[in-house]
């Protein structure tokens, strides 16, 4: 089984894997584990465009990822943080039969909006590295 390299985007990691949906979803879920995430919630999109537009679309779940203690740190510093939580990552069927592809949101690129803090960076620097963890390891 060979996967592609951790790709980057202006917002966050991404790898194509060389496995179906179903097991690409049971992998994200174990590597969050592993990094300290739990899955707070769970939207499957293919089911919601189905029911609300009708539109058939391929299998596609966004992942609310939340590591616990780091999400407190960062409440701490900035009570309207949660606008920005849980860390999504997504899990989608390929465009190649077989394959799919973990995303996860680079939490550094969208803590900055929030400006200078040093805390906040140092906790989004830490996300951001166990999530880049999460998807590299996939």
């Amino acid at each position: 089984m060979s996967a592609q390299q951790l790709q980057h985007s202006k917002y966050g990691f991404s790898k194509t894997l060389d496995v179906p949906y179903e097991q690409a979803v049971e992998r994200a879920r174990a590597a969050l584990k592993a990094e300290g995430f739990g899955v707070l919630c769970e939207i499957d999109i293919k089911d919601k465009l189905k029911e609300k537009v009708g539109v058939d679309f391929r299998k596609y779940v966004i992942l609310g990822a939340c590591n616990p203690a780091l999400a407190y740190k960062t409440l701490q510093q900035e009570i309207n943080i949660g606008l920005l939580l849980p860390c999504n990552v997504i899990v989608y069927e390929a465009d190649e039969a077989g394959k799919s592809v973990v995303a996860a949101i680079d939490a550094k690129t969208m803590l900055s909006v929030v400006g200078a803090n040093a805390t906040l960076d140092a906790v989004a620097t830490e996300v951001s590295e166990k999530l880049k963890r999460v998807v590299a390891q996939l």
